[in-house]
């Protein structure tokens, strides 16, 4: 009998609930036992998850006659279809698309694995598969791959061949009391005909029930459109599962599941006209920005954000483009709440000395909810007792669940693995922080800005019609770039610049303009190419002084400079100039950023590459 009940959505606006479709992994892990036929469950399955990233897949399928039958393929899902036999029968099965992390791109490091009697897929490392695979070979067990996964699935074989308990819990139990690192695992076990089983530690993997069975997922996207009710499991979390019984424990003793109601309104599916999802996104931040001002403005969330004057300073963490957004969002509170914001990279976060007490706010900021760096970082303040924030994009993730408070982007779900649209929401969360502190402090009123945000969809209006064809035949060729600006213009570039050298390959690199002359000048001559931006009127003519310290150099300069400021502007320090829209201190960033986002667009458009799926990259990543 399955054990559950079902969670009420919280409406308390610091834990809104959003759309789970917009959770992404590195690897993807389904599972499926149920009434249809597990094959075509699997493969859509599969197919759902391939935004995120991988490069290689592979399939188990347990057929009506008790056998076990696996195909594996290097390349996309649908180079494992070519290789699948479409009359194989069964309804109990799992898949698996890999990123590689041990072992090279090869059929066997591909997932599914099976050794004796039992077949697994699993995300995450085993640190101690070294140690396993000695004991192993010693036990006269052989390896065909060099993967920690192909170990692991050996392991659970040899303690189920030597345990004497017919339970399956209970091998699983002794498992993960010896395996070491982070693990999501599915898999089957021969002798049992219809049930797959579940181990869960630092790696997310979810439990949803369907209509015609029960699904077992990394993320809830791959099964979106065939339940409404899931569950997350927690670390050190183990079990089995059935068509109609779920058995969950935890230390040996089974779980209560609160099962969650699946909001399924914001998954929007599909290209719908555009050549990409990621010029999609780009586009979709013209409606999400006046989404955003009814939340807050009209339907004055705002008020019950957290009171950050609560604080003595604020620490925030990030990877990537979250790190970028908390640097602007730096530069905004610091400014209106004259309080200390300290911006942190979650990899090296986790192992610095911390100086944080009772009077700290850590924010953590993560699109997926589920970046393996920044939960490990949660994990080591909640040590300290400090309050923590997060913003995430997810209901229900992993960082969701474990800050004290949460809030949701609310961006959609965002498919292409360059992100832009959720950047964009993450600066909007970190601005209206910065405006409650300010209203608070007495810095200025809302209608000072209020116009400014309605404004925005306009403005990125504008953003998006701007013919880039001059600019883009400037930097296609190049092989390096390098984007400058100074205060939250530098942040904003460095945001830039990740996004053109993600999907173009064209190495850039951003840096405050006044460091130029610090040792990177040496690089510049007649074949660089500069993008620079000036958008804050008492720091432009600064800015421009180091553009004419490279122009006079031979470089090529791109300059984008707010329109209200350029009226004494010298042609011949620039080659092109885009002209930007004016905002406020908050919005500024978020106008501009459009600006470079499509840059980035245009250029990998011009160069032919496949913009949604940029090599060796994945929407997040869950392993360190």
């Amino acid at each position: 009998m399955v054990r559950y009940r079902y969670k009420k959505q919280n409406q308390d606006c610091n834990k809104t609930i959003s759309s789970g479709k917009d959770k992404k992994f590195m690897c993807g892990i389904v599972g499926y036992v149920g009434k249809d036929k597990a094959l075509s469950v699997l493969i859509q399955g599969l197919k759902r998850l391939e935004y995120r990233g991988y490069d290689s897949a592979g399939i188990a399928i347990r057929d009506i006659n008790g056998k076990i039958s696996i195909c594996k393929a290097v390349g996309r899902v649908n180079d494992l279809e070519k290789k699948l036999r479409y009359d194989a029968s069964g309804n109990l099965g799992i898949g698996h698309t890999r990123w590689a992390t041990h072992g090279g791109v090869t059929v066997n490091n591909c997932h599914p694995h099976h050794v004796g009697k039992v077949t697994i897929v699993h995300n995450g490392i085993l640190e101690n598969y070294l140690e396993l695979k000695t004991i192993l070979c010693n036990e006269g067990y052989n390896f065909y791959g060099d993967t920690d996964t192909e170990v692991a699935c050996a392991y659970i074989d040899y303690v189920y061949k030597n345990n004497s308990s017919s339970e399956i819990k209970d091998i699983l139990e002794k498992c993960m009391n010896i395996f070491v690192g982070s693990y999501a695992i599915v898999g089957m076990i021969e002798d049992y005909d219809s049930e797959l089983f579940v181990m869960k530690k630092d790696s997310p993997l979810i439990i949803a029930l369907g209509d015609n069975g029960t699904y077992v997922a990394s993320d809830i996207s791959a099964y979106a459109n065939d339940t409404k009710e899931y569950v997350p499991l927690e670390d050190m979390e183990y079990g089995t599962i059935m068509d109609n019984e779920i058995h969950i424990y935890k230390n040996n003793k089974e779980l209560e599941l609160l099962f969650n109601t699946l909001d399924v309104t914001n998954n929007e599916e599909g290209l719908q006209g555009f050549n990409h999802y990621m010029l999609k996104e780009i586009y979709e931040q013209k409606d999400l920005v006046s989404k955003w001002y009814n939340r807050y403005f009209n339907n004055h969330e705002i008020d019950s954000l957290v009171n950050m004057n609560d604080f003595k300073k604020i620490h925030i963490v990030g990877c990537g483009t979250a790190y970028h957004a908390g640097m602007v969002g730096k530069y905004l509170l610091e400014y209106y709440g004259d309080i200390e914001v300290q911006v942190f990279i979650a990899s090296e976060y986790r192992y610095q000395k911390l100086f944080i007490d009772k009077d700290t706010l850590v924010i953590f900021i993560s699109q997926s909810g589920e970046t393996a760096d920044t939960l490990a970082c949660i994990k080591k303040v909640k040590e300290y007792g400090v309050m923590t924030l997060g913003i995430v994009n997810v209901e229900n993730s992993s960082i969701a669940r474990i800050v004290d408070k949460v809030i949701y982007t609310k961006a959609l779900s965002e498919v292409a693995v360059a992100s832009t649209k959720a950047y964009t929401a993450q600066v909007y969360v970190l601005s209206m922080l910065a405006l409650k502190m300010a209203l608070a402090n007495d810095k200025l009123e809302i209608v000072d800005v209020k116009d400014f945000y309605l404004n925005l969809s306009n403005l990125i209006d504008k953003a998006l019609n701007y013919d880039y064809k001059h600019i883009i035949d400037l930097i296609w060729k190049q092989e390096h770039m390098f984007y400058l600006g100074r205060n939250i213009d530098y942040v904003t570039m460095m945001e830039g610049s990740l996004k053109l050298k993600e999907i173009s390959y064209i190495h850039s690199e951003a840096m405050a303009a006044g460091e130029l002359k610090h040792g990177t000048i040496s690089l510049m001559d007649e074949h660089s190419c500069i993008l620079v931006m000036a958008t804050l009127e008492r720091l432009a003519n600064k800015t421009i002084s180091n553009i004419k310290e490279v122009k006079s150099r031979g470089a090529k300069v791109i300059l984008l400079i707010r329109e209200d400021i350029s009226n004494n502007l010298d042609s011949d320090c620039y080659d092109e100039v885009i002209l930007l829209p004016k905002g406020c201190y908050f919005t500024q960033p978020i106008i501009n950023i459009v600006y470079l986002q499509m840059i980035a667009y245009e250029v990998a458009k011009r160069l032919g590459l496949d913009i949604d799926k940029p090599r060796n990259l994945a929407k997040s990543v869950t392993v360190e």
